[in-house]
Protein backbone atom coordinates (compact mmCIF):
# COMPACT_ATOMS: atom_id res chain seq x y z
CA UNK A 1 0.00 0.00 0.00
CA UNK A 2 3.00 2.51 0.72
CA UNK A 3 4.36 1.69 -2.67
CA UNK A 4 1.06 2.63 -4.30
CA UNK A 5 0.97 5.80 -2.35
CA UNK A 6 4.70 6.65 -3.55
CA UNK A 7 4.03 6.26 -7.10
CA UNK A 8 0.32 8.27 -7.39
CA UNK A 9 1.25 11.40 -9.50
CA UNK A 10 -0.52 13.80 -11.15
CA UNK A 11 0.27 12.64 -15.00
CA UNK A 12 -0.58 14.73 -17.87
CA UNK A 13 0.87 13.37 -20.77
CA UNK A 14 -1.22 10.28 -21.47
CA UNK A 15 -2.64 8.29 -24.37
CA UNK A 16 -5.53 6.08 -25.26
CA UNK A 17 -3.69 2.97 -24.87
CA UNK A 18 -5.23 0.65 -22.50
CA UNK A 19 -3.08 -0.92 -19.53
CA UNK A 20 -6.17 -3.07 -18.11
CA UNK A 21 -9.61 -3.78 -19.51
CA UNK A 22 -12.93 -2.11 -19.31
CA UNK A 23 -14.08 -4.84 -16.75
CA UNK A 24 -11.12 -4.11 -14.57
CA UNK A 25 -11.53 -0.45 -14.32
CA UNK A 26 -15.22 -0.95 -13.47
CA UNK A 27 -14.76 -3.55 -11.16
CA UNK A 28 -12.32 -0.86 -9.72
CA UNK A 29 -14.34 1.56 -9.23
CA UNK A 30 -17.65 -0.33 -8.05
CA UNK A 31 -15.21 -1.62 -5.27
CA UNK A 32 -13.60 1.83 -4.06
CA UNK A 33 -17.61 2.50 -4.13
CA UNK A 34 -18.46 0.01 -2.00
CA UNK A 35 -15.38 0.34 0.01
CA UNK A 36 -14.37 3.89 0.59
CA UNK A 37 -15.68 5.52 3.95
CA UNK A 38 -18.61 8.39 4.37
CA UNK A 39 -20.20 10.28 7.37
CA UNK A 40 -23.24 8.16 8.96
CA UNK A 41 -22.35 5.43 5.85
CA UNK A 42 -24.24 8.29 4.02
CA UNK A 43 -22.88 6.64 0.59
CA UNK A 44 -23.12 10.04 -1.31
CA UNK A 45 -20.46 9.74 -3.84
CA UNK A 46 -21.61 9.14 -7.67
CA UNK A 47 -19.47 8.35 -10.44
CA UNK A 48 -19.84 8.36 -14.03
CA UNK A 49 -17.20 6.62 -16.43
CA UNK A 50 -16.42 8.59 -20.09
CA UNK A 51 -14.59 6.20 -22.63
CA UNK A 52 -14.21 6.15 -26.12
CA UNK A 53 -16.38 9.03 -28.29
CA UNK A 54 -17.98 9.95 -24.50
CA UNK A 55 -14.27 10.84 -23.30
CA UNK A 56 -13.95 13.01 -26.02
CA UNK A 57 -17.26 14.70 -25.95
CA UNK A 58 -16.63 15.83 -22.44
CA UNK A 59 -13.14 17.57 -23.54
CA UNK A 60 -14.92 18.90 -27.04
CA UNK A 61 -17.33 20.87 -24.73
CA UNK A 62 -15.05 21.91 -22.01
CA UNK A 63 -12.76 23.23 -24.88
CA UNK A 64 -15.81 25.11 -26.10
CA UNK A 65 -16.77 26.71 -22.92
CA UNK A 66 -12.95 28.01 -22.28
CA UNK A 67 -13.01 29.33 -26.07
CA UNK A 68 -15.56 31.63 -24.35
CA UNK A 69 -13.98 32.80 -21.44
CA UNK A 70 -10.26 32.91 -22.00
CA UNK A 71 -8.91 35.76 -24.46
CA UNK A 72 -8.43 34.28 -28.16
CA UNK A 73 -4.63 35.64 -28.12
CA UNK A 74 -3.41 33.34 -24.89
CA UNK A 75 -5.42 30.41 -25.21
CA UNK A 76 -2.55 28.14 -26.58
CA UNK A 77 -1.62 26.47 -23.34
CA UNK A 78 -5.37 26.13 -22.65
CA UNK A 79 -6.24 24.77 -25.80
CA UNK A 80 -2.89 22.36 -25.36
CA UNK A 81 -4.23 21.11 -21.64
CA UNK A 82 -7.49 20.43 -22.93
CA UNK A 83 -5.82 18.28 -26.12
CA UNK A 84 -3.46 15.99 -23.57
CA UNK A 85 -6.73 15.22 -21.68
CA UNK A 86 -8.65 14.13 -24.56
CA UNK A 87 -5.90 12.05 -25.88
CA UNK A 88 -6.47 10.00 -22.55
CA UNK A 89 -8.71 6.70 -22.87
CA UNK A 90 -10.80 7.87 -20.39
CA UNK A 91 -12.50 10.14 -17.98
CA UNK A 92 -14.28 9.71 -14.09
CA UNK A 93 -16.38 12.33 -13.14
CA UNK A 94 -17.03 12.89 -9.42
CA UNK A 95 -20.43 13.38 -8.02
CA UNK A 96 -22.17 14.10 -4.88
CA UNK A 97 -25.89 13.68 -4.45
CA UNK A 98 -27.00 16.78 -2.44
CA UNK A 99 -30.29 14.90 -2.06
CA UNK A 100 -28.75 12.30 0.02
CA UNK A 101 -27.32 15.17 1.93
CA UNK A 102 -29.69 16.92 2.35
CA UNK A 103 -31.97 13.89 3.59
CA UNK A 104 -29.02 13.34 6.18
CA UNK A 105 -29.46 17.18 7.14
CA UNK A 106 -32.65 16.37 7.75
CA UNK A 107 -32.29 13.25 9.75
CA UNK A 108 -29.89 14.32 12.02
CA UNK A 109 -30.39 18.21 12.14
CA UNK A 110 -27.57 18.24 15.24
CA UNK A 111 -25.07 17.66 12.42
CA UNK A 112 -27.21 19.42 10.07
CA UNK A 113 -23.96 21.90 8.65
CA UNK A 114 -21.25 19.18 8.83
CA UNK A 115 -23.27 17.29 6.19
CA UNK A 116 -21.82 19.34 3.01
CA UNK A 117 -18.33 19.00 4.62
CA UNK A 118 -18.41 15.41 5.08
CA UNK A 119 -19.65 14.81 1.90
CA UNK A 120 -16.74 16.63 -0.07
CA UNK A 121 -14.30 14.55 2.56
CA UNK A 122 -15.42 11.23 1.34
CA UNK A 123 -15.57 12.35 -2.37
CA UNK A 124 -12.06 13.37 -2.20
CA UNK A 125 -11.55 9.80 -0.56
CA UNK A 126 -13.35 8.48 -3.23
CA UNK A 127 -11.15 10.24 -5.88
CA UNK A 128 -7.59 9.16 -3.99
CA UNK A 129 -8.88 5.58 -3.82
CA UNK A 130 -9.84 5.45 -8.08
CA UNK A 131 -7.18 7.39 -8.77
CA UNK A 132 -4.28 5.43 -6.77
CA UNK A 133 -6.11 2.01 -8.12
CA UNK A 134 -5.37 2.67 -11.63
CA UNK A 135 -2.01 3.96 -11.08
CA UNK A 136 -1.73 0.14 -9.97
CA UNK A 137 -3.04 -1.07 -13.14
CA UNK A 138 -0.69 1.02 -15.10
CA UNK A 139 -2.69 3.95 -16.09
CA UNK A 140 -1.88 7.60 -15.38
CA UNK A 141 -4.54 9.93 -14.33
CA UNK A 142 -4.96 13.77 -13.19
CA UNK A 143 -7.61 15.66 -11.05
CA UNK A 144 -9.31 18.57 -12.76
CA UNK A 145 -12.25 21.00 -11.36
CA UNK A 146 -14.00 22.47 -14.37
CA UNK A 147 -17.15 22.70 -12.90
CA UNK A 148 -19.54 24.63 -12.42
CA UNK A 149 -18.51 25.81 -16.13
CA UNK A 150 -19.53 22.67 -17.84
CA UNK A 151 -22.44 21.55 -15.29
CA UNK A 152 -25.14 22.50 -18.00
CA UNK A 153 -23.39 20.92 -20.74
CA UNK A 154 -22.55 17.91 -18.32
CA UNK A 155 -26.19 16.94 -17.19
CA UNK A 156 -28.59 16.67 -20.18
CA UNK A 157 -25.87 14.84 -22.58
CA UNK A 158 -25.13 12.12 -19.94
CA UNK A 159 -28.74 12.37 -18.13
CA UNK A 160 -27.06 13.15 -14.76
CA UNK A 161 -29.87 13.71 -11.85
CA UNK A 162 -31.06 17.13 -10.90
CA UNK A 163 -29.22 16.32 -7.29
CA UNK A 164 -26.02 15.06 -8.21
CA UNK A 165 -23.37 18.20 -8.15
CA UNK A 166 -20.00 17.43 -9.77
CA UNK A 167 -17.54 18.21 -7.38
CA UNK A 168 -14.46 16.66 -9.97
CA UNK A 169 -12.87 15.05 -13.56
CA UNK A 170 -10.19 12.53 -13.64
CA UNK A 171 -8.90 12.11 -17.33
CA UNK A 172 -6.56 8.80 -17.15
CA UNK A 173 -4.70 6.98 -19.84
CA UNK A 174 -1.10 4.88 -20.58
CA UNK A 175 1.25 8.14 -19.17
CA UNK A 176 3.76 9.33 -22.17
CA UNK A 177 5.52 11.32 -20.06
CA UNK A 178 6.57 10.65 -16.79
CA UNK A 179 5.37 13.25 -13.62
CA UNK A 180 7.16 15.91 -12.68
CA UNK A 181 9.50 16.31 -9.50
CA UNK A 182 7.77 15.95 -6.23
CA UNK A 183 7.76 18.84 -4.36
CA UNK A 184 7.73 18.28 -0.14
CA UNK A 185 7.07 20.60 2.41
CA UNK A 186 9.34 19.50 5.57
CA UNK A 187 7.50 17.44 8.03
CA UNK A 188 7.84 19.53 11.25
CA UNK A 189 5.80 21.95 9.79
CA UNK A 190 3.19 19.51 8.84
CA UNK A 191 3.78 16.46 12.28
CA UNK A 192 3.52 17.31 15.76
CA UNK A 193 3.70 14.17 17.99
CA UNK A 194 3.11 13.65 21.65
CA UNK A 195 4.16 10.31 23.46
Amino acid sequence: MLELMQNRRSIYGISKEQTASDDKIRELIEQALLHVPSAFNSQSARVVVLLGEHHDKLWDFTTGILKEIVPEGSFGPTQEKMDSFKAGYGTILFFEDESVIRGMQEQFQAYQDNFPIWSQQSSGMHQYAIWTLLEAEGYGASLQHYNPLIDEKVKPEWDIPESWKLIAQMPFGKPTAPAGEKQFKPLEERLKWFK
